[in-house]
């Protein structure tokens, strides 16, 4: 048994089965990682793929459990490289991070500036997702770090640590009724159509909690996972627009006026997170603390100490969050 065979069962399994796209990701032939697949099947006696013809169409009973052990191997291999990299040269290597387009684009340029002003020798990649796909990207390694809101139970098998909380405002063309209210009631909003991001995005669920809570169906004509999408249909006249409040530019959207909510939702907590047993490289602390200063070394170490979600929990207990 070979790592380089591990490694490419569970590249297949990640790639939807596809056996060229896999190959091409690994910089190798098709015919090398189906054969290489076929003489680890033999060794273990088992079929790990089921096939029709020269194409396989799903993972065996016996598979699944194949490549779970699998990425977890690759998982430990990782983790010993880490280990040398860090004794080696401790401000060199790459950073991923699984989020979605509002962390991206609102919240994290500060913190990325000021982490390459001093690992500019480390490699930074984001990729955005849903939070499903956040979750994925960082159960299996592929991502070091997931930040996100919503669908924390996706979150389970990692350690996840809370950043800071916000809220929500309503954003409107200048002139429209809105602005002429003392406050922006739930009452209000529910008399005229509302654009906000697609469910399970960005906080949405307290939006719909909310509504719910007060007996109102909120009237959503057009959903989107891109806060920048929302406001150009607010701007097209397609509705109001129910966002992230760290998401509003006082130069760029300078055309809209930005109404207060922050009275009508339950605030939503952004976290940080990471596959348990990672090995967190001196950088990756720093990154951590760069992007939440109240998750120091210390507070970071005791998380990961925590075998339970309770024990995590009950860790942040008395924790007061930064606002943005």
């Amino acid at each position: 048994m070979k790592l380089q065979q591990l490694r490419y069962v569970w590249e297949v399994a990640n790639n939807d089965l596809n056996v060229s796209a896999t190959a091409q990701a690994l910089f190798t032939s098709q015919p090398g990682v189906s054969k290489q697949i076929r003489l680890l099947e033999d060794e273990l006696g088992v079929e790990i793929f089921v096939r029709n013809g020269k194409h396989l169409t799903q993972v065996t009973p016996a598979g699944e459990a194949v490549i779970q052990l699998a990425g977890e191997i690759l998982h430990k291999t990782r983790t010993i490289k880490e280990i040398a990299e860090e004794f080696s040269n401790e401000s060199k290597g790459a950073l991923t991070l699984a989020t979605t387009h509002t962390q991206a684009r609102y919240v994290l340029p500060e913190t990325v500036t000021h982490f390459r002003q001093r690992y500019p020798d480390v490699s930074l990649h984001i990729r955005q997702g849903t939070p499903e796909q956040i979750s994925e990207l960082a159960a299996t390694g592929m991502a070091d770090f997931a930040i996100a809101t919503e669908g924390l139970e996706l979150f389970r098998d990692l350690i996840m640590m809370p950043c800071y909380a916000w809220n929500r405002s309503v954003v409107v063309p200048k002139g429209h009724p809105l602005c002429s209210l003392p406050e922006v009631t739930l009452a209000a909003l529910a008399e005229v159509p509302i654009v906000t991001y697609v469910f399970g995005f960005t906080g949405r669920s307290k939006l719909d909690d909310a509504f719910g809570a007060a007996g109102l169906t909120p009237n959503v004509v057009f959903t989107a996972t891109d806060t920048d999408v929302i406001k150009t249909y607010v701007r097209l006249g397609f509705g109001v627009g129910i966002i992230a409040s760290m998401a509003f530019d006082e130069q760029l959207d300078g055309d809209l006026v930005r109404l207060d909510a922050s009275h009508l939702f339950e605030s939503s907590v952004t976290h940080i997170g990471f596959r348990k047993g990672t090995f967190l490289r001196r950088y990756m602390l720093d990154f951590i603390s760069a992007f939440a200063p109240h998750l120091d070394d210390e507070r970071v170490q005791a998380a990961q100490h925590k075998k339970t979600l309770q024990d995590r929990a009950q860790l942040f207990k008395d924790l007061t969050l930064p606002r943005r």
